[in-house]
């Protein structure tokens, strides 16, 4: 007799199990509508990285972190819904034979896109623009090579080098840039070079307001390079 009463008693439990049968079916039908939206909702929301190969005019010299030249551009790709980070990797000193010489360091982290800005201290030393050229150029081999997107920066030359100098510096960047056909923002400090009020006492380097200028100039440019990413 004990061992009959403790069978299952599908009368006595028939309405509660039918009840938890509809419970796990809707269950399941929830999980499976979240496993079908997760990639595109987790690709929308990926955040990227780029990394700025440059020197002390992206690094923000005498500047406060927050108003350098990589902490605003990230700040204003973000307040335009861009999910990405741009960590400073700017070396104050640095020319495009320092560049090249780390970027195996900097493409470590998996950059997204890299902003190649380099050339200045090149310039302000005089350096060969055959030296310059050729390295800017194997930056951007190596940066193709692994398969990561670039945009580059221009520089002009000082112009108490003369002008045969100045021709030969200054045509590095746009030809460098259709050669490998990448996006060009012909100067990184145009609308700042050569205006005291947005630049600091040396004359060289920009203000938190001169940097404010390269941000807004040089955006449509970065965005535009994002886009592309986005659109695979």
């Amino acid at each position: 007799m004990m061992r009959s009463q403790m069978m299952f008693n599908p009368k006595r439990y028939g309405p509660a199990m039918r009840l938890f049968n509809r419970m796990a079916a809707l269950a399941g039908a929830f999980l499976l509508l979240c496993t079908l939206s997760f990639p595109a909702s987790a690709q929308q929301s990926q955040s990227m990285t780029i990394v700025v190969l440059g020197d002390s005019l992206s690094a923000g010299y005498k500047l406060p972190r927050e108003a350098a030249f990589t902490s605003q551009l990230e700040k204003a790709l973000q307040e335009k819904g861009y999910q990405v980070s741009v960590p400073n990797t700017g070396v104050s000193g640095e020319t495009t034979a320092g560049g090249l010489a780390r970027l195996d360091w900097i493409l470590a982290d998996k950059p997204d896109l890299v902003l190649v800005e380099l050339g200045a201290n090149d310039g302000l030393r005089g350096i060969d623009p055959a030296s310059t050229r050729d390295n800017l150029d194997k930056i951007l081999v190596k940066l193709k090579e692994r398969g990561v997107p670039a945009v580059l920066a221009g520089m002009m030359a000082p112009r108490n080098l003369g002008s045969a100098y100045g021709k030969q510096f200054d045509a590095i960047y746009p030809e460098l840039a259709k050669k490998h056909d990448i996006p060009l923002y012909p100067f990184f400090l145009d609308g700042v070079a050569m205006d005291p009020k947005l630049n600091q006492e040396d004359g060289m380097h920009p203000t938190a307001e001169g940097v404010a200028v390269i941000v807004n100039r040089i955006l449509p440019t970065v965005t535009a390079a994002l886009d592309r990413l986005k659109a695979g």
